[in-house]
């Protein structure tokens, strides 16, 4: 059984309590783990942001502000696993090897953060190097990558495919401004590189689209890969 490990970002996961996508999320993962073997690695999103914050208001260092916003990681990825019910692995993996090891029970595989200084991009691209994932997607509040933020620059381009060398081109030039916000960070780039795992970047507010693309190779994002034509369907 093929390998998929996904990233969902906490800011399209739960934005806010208020505000959450998790009866879409568990739609969409209950139909994947049907042909997949299934990681997923939670953000922590606002409220995260919010925790970290008040850390950074009240002089708290950035260690401990990040050990707080690994904890609220953990929080969303227990609240996908109760949501899933018998799908997934009933607790909160926080290491690779626990990941694995839980694998091997047939579930959905649930994680958060895991080292202060580390995004969940980076913890999603370690993992899928690990567990010889064949899949890693990025589901996020972008539907794709593009050569600027486009938010800030209209003329932004938008790619469909792209190689992982393109990839660390754009963002370290994303890097020189001030303010920037890739919506995939180095360190998960370079393991992406390195590992040559294919790399999907989509919409995380249409948890749909991912299953389009693994069963009838329908994607709308980006794929970061050396042969793109070669990945979908999974």
């Amino acid at each position: 059984m093929k390998k998929v490990v996904i990233s969902v970002g906490g800011s399209v996961l739960v934005p806010t309590l208020e505000s959450h996508h998790l009866s879409a999320w568990v739609s969409a993962l209950r139909d994947i783990v049907k042909d997949y073997s299934v990681f997923c690695v939670c953000g922590g999103g606002g409220e995260a942001r919010r925790y970290i914050s008040v850390c950074r208001s009240l002089g708290i260092d950035e260690g401990t502000a990040d050990e707080l916003g690994i904890m609220v990681t953990r929080i969303n990825a227990f609240l996908l696993i109760s949501a899933l019910g018998d799908l997934a692995y009933p607790s909160v993996v926080t290491s690779y090897c626990e990941a694995k090891e839980a694998a091997l029970h047939g579930k959905i595989v649930v994680m958060g953060g895991v080292t202060p200084g580390q995004t969940t991009d980076a913890v999603s691209a370690v993992l899928a190097e690990e567990v010889r994932a064949d899949l890693l997607v990025n589901a996020t509040a972008v539907d794709a990558i593009y050569s600027a933020d486009p938010r800030k620059d209209s003329s932004a381009e938008r790619y469909s495919t792209i190689t992982p060398t393109d990839l660390i081109r754009i963002i370290m030039k994303e890097r020189m401004g001030a303010g920037s916000n890739m919506i995939v960070d180095l360190v998960a780039a370079k393991i992406v590189e390195r590992s040559r795992i294919p790399f999907a970047v989509m919409d995380g507010r249409k948890p749909e689209d991912i299953v389009l693309a693994l069963r009838n190779g329908n994607f709308n994002g980006t794929l970061v890969a050396e042969r793109p034509e070669k990945v979908f369907p999974l």
